[in-house]
């Protein structure tokens, strides 16, 4: 069996390939990225990408059909991965996020794969202040990533089919320990400050509802997906990844973080504006499909995982939100540095990949 894995030297990437080096000890995993943050590493032990066979540092709106020719599943993973990104690359994030991945998933189809898993994202359902969101409820993505997003999925259901399955597995916010750690994230951001100064600032007001997963139990998902049949969902399935007892409301997370680390100060901003990207949602689809693939980590087991590895990193940046930690803030040291251009596409002369 080979598994290509896009995007693979992100934040989850790590986690994805150790689980399913795990499950399929056999096969051959093929890693492909941009490579755009491939020096962020947390404390990892060893270089992640030790774990695959095959590393190809490639642009994903640029893959060969020689690539995918043999392989089986493909894992995408890869693109520009949040709203701040999205917002300020916004045609590039449709590029990457949108045209990219449809392009890949009809040459791998074409290639003879068999599977295609595709990390669609719960913020698609963006305002719902109407109750728990199933697969079925109405979308409303906010954002040039949530509607990326939402035009991928909706393209790769007609692309499903003829012995190609596709499974949109509709992640909830990601969190936790990672060998490249991202703190824009809120859970991770949290942990963040109650490690680096004690006190937790919350830019909002603290009311909207968020879904989080461990990124662990993201890798199980994939696992999951990567091994689905037809009769299990559909020649087509999204659907919703997380637990019901992961829905918080963010001043509820920052609460949670201080009860954990002692002696901080939770700070919430009362003047804010309420942040439109607010909902909870559903799992009991994902719940039905994959009872042995549900997720295991819990807040707690998370917020201190967290926590242990940034002591263990030495981190005490109170002004990390400024720093590498931070995806945007990596894309816009390499644009100012000539290494990427407005496509964000490495410059000829200044970097080979």
């Amino acid at each position: 069996m080979k598994i290509l894995i896009t995007g693979n030297m992100g934040y989850i990437g790590p986690s994805v390939v150790k689980r399913l080096r795990s499950s399929y000890p056999e096969a051959d995993i093929i890693g492909l990225d941009m490579g755009y943050f491939a020096n962020c590493l947390t404390n990892a032990e060893i270089l992640p990408e030790c774990q695959v066979d095959i590393q190809h540092f490639a642009d994903i709106r640029r893959v060969s059909e020689d690539l995918l020719r043999g392989i089986d599943a493909v894992v995408h993973l890869s693109a520009i991965s949040n709203d701040p990104m999205g917002n300020t690359f916004e045609d590039v994030t449709y590029d990457i996020n949108y045209a990219a991945s449809i392009n890949l998933a009809k040459k791998a189809r074409q290639a003879g794969a068999r599977t295609f898993v595709y990390a669609s994202s719960c913020s698609m359902y963006g305002s719902a202040a109407d109750g728990k969101k199933s697969e079925t409820s109405q979308l409303n993505p906010l954002t040039a990533y949530a509607k990326s997003k939402v035009r991928t999925e909706q393209d790769l259901e007609k692309i499903a089919g003829g012995n190609f399955t596709v499974t949109s597995l509709r992640f909830s916010t990601a969190c936790g320990m990672s060998d490249r750690l991202r703190l824009d994230l809120v859970l991770n951001d949290f942990v963040a400050c109650a490690v680096a100064s004690k006190k937790i600032t919350i830019l909002s007001d603290g009311t909207p509802w968020r879904p989080l997963i461990n990124i662990k139990d993201m890798s199980r998902a994939i696992d999951w997906a990567v091994g689905r049949r037809p009769d299990n969902g559909g020649e087509f399935l999204a659907v919703n990844i997380g637990s019901d007892e992961w829905n918080y409301q963010v001043r509820d997370l920052a609460e949670a973080v201080a009860t954990a680390i002692p002696d901080v100060e939770v700070s919430i901003n009362k003047d804010a504006q309420p942040d439109k990207r607010s909902y909870s949602v559903n799992f009991d689809l994902f719940r039905r499909l994959a009872p042995d693939y549900q997720p295991k980590v819990d807040l707690i087991t998370t917020i201190r995982e967290l926590k242990e590895g940034l002591e263990e990193m030495g981190f005490r940046d109170a002004d990390f939100r400024s720093s590498r930690f931070m995806r945007l803030k990596v894309l816009t040291h390499l644009r100012n540095r000539n290494l990427l251009n407005e496509r964000l596409e490495w410059t000829h002369g200044n970097v080979s990949c």
